[in-house]
């Protein structure tokens, strides 16, 4: 009995070094665990790098655009028509850095090293219906202000190399029943300045919070995207009430809202105050939309008019408004906006049709 009340305590004895021996030099008597880093490779002084997989933005294959630790997928409430292709957006920003809020209409403040990511691609590709990447741009910011890097893929879909001045890429994909075919345009680097040019200084365009506001699915769940950020470490706070733009194809939203946000992401970084056609009388930025005067109801045009247009939207005559044709034509030097399309986007423009026809003002 006394044997095996000794054999007992030997073996509690034991497990009881063992375990507290398990501790750290500091004297703390726990095992850390490793924190887990974001892979993200960001040297500010030598980016933007010569290919993308030098970012290591994604894990896997390259070509399945899965994000790595710390790269968060988001989306816009509503995006800019660019020919139908769909999109892939993530943001990462360096550890222990975050963006602070501004105002619901105007891009965050970001931390120096902040990389924005948007993917071009397009699904059931001819002939093949397979999924092909086109390009990726980049946006990072560096301390003397945001730079832009694109991106475009192989045709083996292994990797994209950096691209300054642009091209065209020819390609046929099927579309609810009908191939489209179109000479996909990659911009230049000073194409790209045009757009995303604010008072002279470069600058993203969709991160703004009325455009993020939003529920989004993610791996663990639902969350409003805004929210993730915050819980991500990515943003400082959100405000209780934002004044957010709309998805354009929600019907149950009122056109006047829908119209409004189409607007915003297609048209108001150029038309707005300190944008490249701030020239023009009018101011697409949803935030001032709410003036039918910004929209160019019943407004006369100050540049030139090709047919027989009096006002820039007027009001119940879709086709007499040169708003409408500048979104439906494809003439270069007089379509709307004349980057980042080659065809009418003909759903775009069915919800401008809608909209002008059903305004309860007419103009003179």
């Amino acid at each position: 009995m006394k044997k095996n009340y000794f054999l007992n305590y030997l073996l509690f004895l034991s497990l009881f070094t063992t375990f507290f021996s398990c501790g750290t030099d500091d004297g703390n008597n726990y095992e850390e665990i490793p924190e887990e880093t974001s892979p993200v490779v960001l040297d500010i002084n030598a980016v933007p790098y010569p290919k993308l997989s030098d970012y290591k933005l994604y894990e896997g294959e390259l070509k399945n655009i899965e994000p790595a630790y710390k790269v968060i997928p988001y989306d816009l409430n509503t995006p800019l028509f660019t020919d139908y292709a769909h999109k892939k957006r993530f943001i990462w920003m360096p550890k222990d850095t975050k963006a602070t809020y501004t105002t619901d209409a105007q891009i965050p403040d970001f931390p120096i090293g902040t990389i924005l990511v948007k993917n071009f691609y397009y699904e059931d590709v001819l002939p093949n219906d397979v999924t092909r990447i086109i390009e990726t741009r980049i946006m990072i910011k560096k301390p003397e202000g945001w730079i832009f890097a694109n991106y475009v893929w192989n045709d083996e879909q292994t990797e994209a190399t950096l691209n300054v001045n642009g091209g065209t890429v020819p390609l046929e994909w099927s579309q609810n029943g009908e191939t489209m075919a179109i000479n996909y345009k990659v911009p230049s680097q000073e194409q790209c300045t045009t757009c995303h040019s604010l008072n002279g200084t470069y600058t993203p365009i969709g991160v703004k919070p009325q455009n993020l506001n939003k529920l989004y699915d993610y791996k663990d769940g639902t969350l409003n995207q805004l929210s993730k950020w915050i819980q991500e470490g990515y943003l400082d706070n959100k405000p209780t009430n934002i004044n957010s733009t709309v998805d354009w194809t929600d019907t149950s939203q009122s056109l006047e809202l829908r119209a409004r946000s189409y607007l915003d992401i297609n048209c108001a970084h150029c038309h707005t105050p300190g944008g490249d056609c701030d020239e023009a009388p009018m101011n697409f930025a949803f935030s001032q939309t709410n003036i039918p005067e910004n929209l160019g109801v019943c407004v006369e045009p100050e540049d030139f008019v090709t047919g027989n247009q009096q006002y820039i939207v007027d009001a119940q005559d879709p086709r007499g408004s040169l708003l409408y044709f500048r979104v439906e034509t494809t003439i270069q030097t007089e379509m709307m906006p004349n980057l980042g399309r080659t065809v009418t986007h003909t759903e775009g423009l069915e919800l401008l049709e809608e909209w002008i026809t059903n305004m309860e003002v007419s103009c003179p």
